[in-house]
């Protein structure tokens, strides 16, 4: 169970479940029936299993020859690659599934996102903007916890914006991850933005990246008239953005754990905590 945990990386829900339960809170106004939020958590969970072991399936040869990643489960034999490729189709199965059960939008558009959500493993061999693409595969979370909860597209204009969010602030933070393998994605011949810039342009996309979101995120907060408490929220969240700017700099990644996990996390949770604190304590 530990190596399958961490195949998929499971405590890496902290970053789009969040935000896909801020969105799902405010489409109900606080008050989604417990089918509901049951039936979108296990979407969540189930389409994030079905990308993350379908991606460590298809980096299998590149994650073995990289030394920062060889000791994963699947190069170093804890887990077949068909099995990681049999657990990746039943979980995007159940995130059918789940969505079907949601409703009829839900359930028509779900096969598509499930291909954007897969399609992301392959796209560092042919572009750069790999970051982007999986900004905006966590960034359709808090959309389609919108489309659940409304039943189809009423007022989809805010989580929108939330989402579009979430894709920046996503990207920005992959980016300076990625900045890890730069020679190594370099001499590769794979894509990312740090292996085209080099690591300090690729740091000082990131920042404008982190800019647009806590933009977007405002903007979310006035489309969805949350008041002074989400506020505070999207201030916590420029605090951290900030912090994790200052424990990295070029050719320096040792924090590169903290400032990935540690802030990251804490950005979602504390803008969820916000949103609630404006629906449940202060109308």
């Amino acid at each position: 169970m530990k190596n399958w945990a961490s195949l998929i990386k499971l405590s890496h829900s902290v970053f789009a479940l969040p935000f896909a339960l801020l969105s799902l809170l405010v489409a109900t106004g606080g008050r989604p029936s417990p089918r509901l939020l049951v039936l979108c958590v296990l979407a969540v969970v189930a389409a994030r299993s079905a990308a993350m072991a379908y991606n460590r399936f298809v980096d299998r040869d590149v994650d073995a020859a990289n030394p920062r990643t060889a000791g994963r489960e699947i190069p170093r034999g804890a887990i077949a690659a068909r099995s990681a490729l049999w657990f990746a189709a039943g979980s995007g199965a159940l995130f059918v599934l789940c969505c079907a059960l949601l409703g009829p939008w839900c359930g028509w558009l779900s096969p598509p996102v499930l291909g954007w959500l897969l399609l992301y493993s392959h796209s560092k061999r042919f572009t750069a903007l790999c970051h982007l693409w999986l900004g905006t595969a966590l960034g359709l979370a808090p959309v389609a916890a919108w489309v659940a909860a409304r039943n189809g597209f009423d007022g989809v204009a805010a989580p929108l914006l939330l989402g579009a969010g979430v894709a920046c602030w996503v990207a920005g933070f992959d980016v300076l991850y990625a900045c890890q393998d730069e020679a190594f994605d370099r001499g590769h011949g794979l894509r990312s933005i740090p292996a085209r810039l080099g690591a300090s342009r690729a740091m000082l996309v990131s920042r404008v990246l982190h800019a647009a979101a806590i933009v977007l995120f405002a903007l979310f907060g006035v489309q969805a008239r949350l008041g002074w408490g989400f506020a505070v929220g999207i201030g916590a969240a420029a605090l951290l953005l900030l912090w994790q700017h200052r424990l990295l700099r070029p050719g320096d990644l040792r924090r590169i754990h903290a400032a990935f996990f540690t802030a990251n996390g804490a950005l979602s949770v504390a803008m969820l905590a916000a949103a609630c604190a404006d629906l449940y304590l202060f109308g």
